[in-house]
């Protein structure tokens, strides 16, 4: 019997006349639904990858009914004259592995004759069902024409051990599957040999295995061909033309173009460059290689931007990801993800990286290995390139190289060719445009978070009076800069100005606002003006700086001696309050105000008691604020966050982050503050009147010294009478009608205020050694730890803090 096809329908094709018919291969989920469509799946049955994948399976395969001529084998060998219907099997209902052959309306093309395989899957992942089809029409001699040397095909099973060469068809088997992990295709297959391999049996007497070689060789089909009752030597049936074969998607130069287009649609869903590089790396393992590792210059992976001149002996490399169809671990020790190296000159490595071109090394034979090996010190290649063919690709972006790929086929595999080599160029061409794109996304990231951080403050953990602790968090969205600040500031009196503000809108000019509201709420506030005063200066700042500057804001004022918080808000989120009593949180009710940059809109101050303990909890909206939801929850959510008691100010934040951090990210960058109130006690409270008579001066330090004497203090007295007594003599000098106030407070530090009714400011002079004035400030600032001034309405007043000395023994003569 002549097998060829009629010489009235000889294809003129390269893939006809080779017997190639594309295989269909789809993976089905516990849920029914499509996981897995292969490229042969959509010219199969005429849909798409992007509207298989969700569907349910059993509306993209429907069967009308299965053929009368149906025949089927399963796994064990027994025969069935009719076999199941595909949909049958697409519902999971099968528990061993069927075969068939059915009629499918395909949407485009009409009623088509396909064979298909299912084999049932178990395992961890979703993974249920993996069907295999192909069109019946397209393999030689399956049309039949009834006659006696009719011929039939049909789809059955058999042990993979049953064909010469089988460990190589095992091998290979995992090229049959779509696009899948490496551990993914690893379970599919061992289940797939373990069930039965799939064969096409013509007549019952040739059977010939599915596989993705280039065609099964005219001598291999002879071996596969079992005896039969036909004509030939010893009852052997003849052959007069290879048996027809399922051929991938990659088979010729079609196939590989679909296959570059398939990887091109998986790279490239990230900007994140470790997650590129993972997908570059994977999307070749095991359809196009058996092992991929890639390389990457260190100032790529770094962010630094882009690469200058060539590598060379002395580049560093970092191998970024490795992937691989060996057993798990097969490599870690030889080429450990994560290793910095230099390759040695006279290597294939080192040859891709200068000339930027692909080296193609067919097979590597002992010699080439234990050469290559040798240039490494320390390091034995021969186990994992011996007897392997090597492929290297470099990765470049606008004719630099960025990294390169190392592409490795295993013995017994068709080598890399010259088609592979251009295969492989192509790849790495498309994948060093993406990861060019997110080195650039990667290197401007890292600005713009410099840029950030640069403009936030190093707020102090302890201030007069209370413990301040912060959380900033980047968003999600592109140009994660954005322009939520907050901030601290120490003023006059032990008190503390606390600020959280967000300013509407990403990116740089956001975050360039945000630095000039910032640097004008910290001015403002040494100037002592109440709260709603400062936020109507910095909404004038905002108009005159332009219309589309708008920002909310919160300022807030402790003052630990008195126990109270002057607070006025312009359109920002209100303030939570959690009482150290009660451990109760509750939202502050303020008066709104208008978000800064609005202009004609009044603000208040709003005075709130505090007690020692409590916690004063201020935020952004990026926080609270989440898509479909009210902001009423969010705030909900935070005050019940905010009341849940922690070990510490740190692990309080944190809390509140993870409770209200969303599963999909956050969308808008978020700044907290929280300040735990203290209070400082009256003990730690002195404070005298001064006259404008210069012999206050000595009562001054007087003062100083006994208050000091009676705190235990008097390693620190001697240098507090002497900056008391400069700050004491420019306020008499100064001073104009009203009394001079003394006041000093004792926390972790000594701080002493002077304050006049002169309302310039102190400042700093230039004095000459014949100077008889001037060199007072110049003292207080060479032994204090801090100092400053501000002005207000009534005048001025000078502060210095200095860091106190050991605590004297009752009953001691330390003074």
């Amino acid at each position: 019997m002549n097998l060829g096809v009629p010489p009235q329908r000889a294809p003129q094709s390269r893939d006809a006349a080779a017997g190639r018919v594309p295989l269909a291969v789809v993976v089905v989920d516990a849920e029914g639904l499509v996981s897995h469509w292969s490229t042969g799946a959509r010219r199969l049955f005429g849909v798409s990858r992007e509207e298989a994948v969700g569907c349910a399976a059993s509306e993209l395969l429907p069967v009308s009914g299965a053929l009368a001529q149906d025949v089927v084998q399963g796994a064990d060998g027994a025969y069935s004259d009719f076999g199941p219907e595909l949909d049958t099997s697409l519902s999971g209902s099968i528990a061993y592995p069927a075969a068939g052959r059915a009629r499918v309306d395909e949407p485009r093309g009409g009623r088509i004759d396909v064979l298909w395989w299912a084999y049932p899957l178990v395992g961890p992942g979703p993974e249920r069902l993996l069907v295999l089809a192909a069109d019946a029409a397209q393999l030689r001699g399956s049309e039949g024409g009834g006659g006696p040397d009719a011929e039939t095909v049909a789809p059955a099973f058999a042990l993979h051990t049953d064909f010469p060469g089988y460990q190589d068809l095992a091998g290979r088997l995992p090229e049959i599957l779509p696009n899948m992990s490496v551990h993914e295709a690893t379970g599919i297959v061992s289940q797939v040999l373990e069930l039965g391999y799939p064969i096409l049996e013509f007549s019952q007497r040739d059977r010939v295995p599915v596989t993705p070689d280039w065609g099964v060789p005219r001598r291999a089909a002879r071996r596969w061909a079992t005896s039969g009752g036909g004509q030939g030597d010893e009852g052997s049936r003849p052959l007069a033309a290879p048996r027809p074969e399922l051929d991938l998607e990659y088979a010729a130069v079609r196939e590989r173009l679909e296959f570059l287009n398939e990887v091109s649609g998986r790279i490239g869903t990230s900007l994140d460059l470790e997650r590129t590089i993972r997908e570059v790396t994977s999307a070749a393992v095991p359809r196009f290689t058996d092992f991929a590792g890639t390389h990457l210059r260190a100032a790529v992976l770094a962010g630094e931007g882009f690469p200058d001149g060539p590598p060379d002996v002395t580049t560093v490399w970092h191998r970024v990801w490795v992937e691989h169809n060996d057993e798990p671990g097969r490599w870690d020790d030889t080429v450990p993800v994560g290793e910095a190296i230099a390759f040695p000159e006279h290597t294939p490595f080192f040859q891709c990286m200068v000339t930027g071109e692909p080296v193609l090394v067919p097979h590597v034979g002992e010699e080439l290995s234990a050469r290559i090996s040798g240039e490494f010190e320390k390091r034995d290649l021969r186990p994992l390139i011996n007897n392997r063919s090597l492929l290297i690709v470099p990765l470049k972006a606008r004719d630099v190289v960025l990294g390169f790929m190392v592409l490795m086929r295993r013995p017994g595999r068709e080598p890399f060719d010259d088609i592979d080599r251009t295969t492989g160029a192509e790849l790495a061409a498309r994948a060093g445009l993406v990861l060019d794109n997110a080195r650039m996304y990667t290197y401007q990231e890292n600005v713009a978070e410099t840029l950030q951080d640069s403009m936030l403050p190093q707020v102090e953990a302890r201030m007069a009076g209370c413990d301040i602790a912060t959380r900033y968090l980047p968003g999600a969205r592109l140009g994660r800069v954005g322009g939520d600040w907050f901030d601290s500031v120490k003023l006059p009196g032990s008190r503390t100005a606390l600020v959280v503000g967000d300013v509407m809108g990403h990116g740089l000019n956001s975050a360039a606002m945000m630095g000039q509201l910032r640097t004008a709420v910290l001015t403002m506030a040494t100037m002592e003006m109440p709260p709603s005063q400062l936020l109507r200066n910095l909404d004038d700042l905002a108009q005159r700086l332009g219309e589309q500057y708008l920002a909310t804001c919160l300022y807030a004022v402790y003052d630990p001696i008195r126990s109270e918080i002057q607070i006025a808000n312009a359109g920002h989120i209100p303030p939570v309050l959690v009482r150290a009593e009660d451990g109760r949180a509750e939202l502050i009710e303020l008066p709104t105000g208008a978000p800064i940059g609005v202009g004609g809109v009044a603000f208040e101050t709003a005075t709130v008691r505090v007690r020692p303990g409590d916690r004063l909890v201020l935020c952004t909206d990026g926080l609270v604020e989440v898509r479909g939801q009210d902001i009423g929850d969010g705030l909900a959510a935070l005050c019940a966050s905010a009341a849940h008691p922690a070990a510490s100010m740190d692990d309080a934040c944190d809390a509140i982050i993870r409770a209200l951090n969303p599963s999909d990210g956050r969308k808008d960058d978020v700044a907290l503050l929280m300040a735990r109130v203290n209070g400082i006690p009256e003990e730690d409270v002195a404070e005298w009147q001064l006259e404008l008579d210069p012999r206050e001066v000595s009562r001054a330090r007087r003062l100083v010294r006994d208050r000091l004497l009676r705190w235990g203090r008097p390693d620190s007295a001697e240098t507090a009478e002497l900056m008391v007594s400069e700050l004491v003599t420019n306020a008499v000098k100064n001073g104009r009608t009203q009394q001079i106030r003394l006041r000093l407070v004792r926390t972790d530090a000594l701080l002493c205020e002077v304050s006049d009714d002169e309302p310039a400011p102190a400042a700093l002079l230039n004095a000459s050694a014949d100077d008889e004035f001037g060199r007072g400030l110049l003292v207080v600032s060479s032994l204090a730890r801090a100092w400053g001034t501000s002005t207000n309405a009534h005048g001025k007043t000078v502060w210095f803090e200095q860091a106190l000395g050991h605590v004297a023994r009752p009953g001691s003569n330390t003074w």
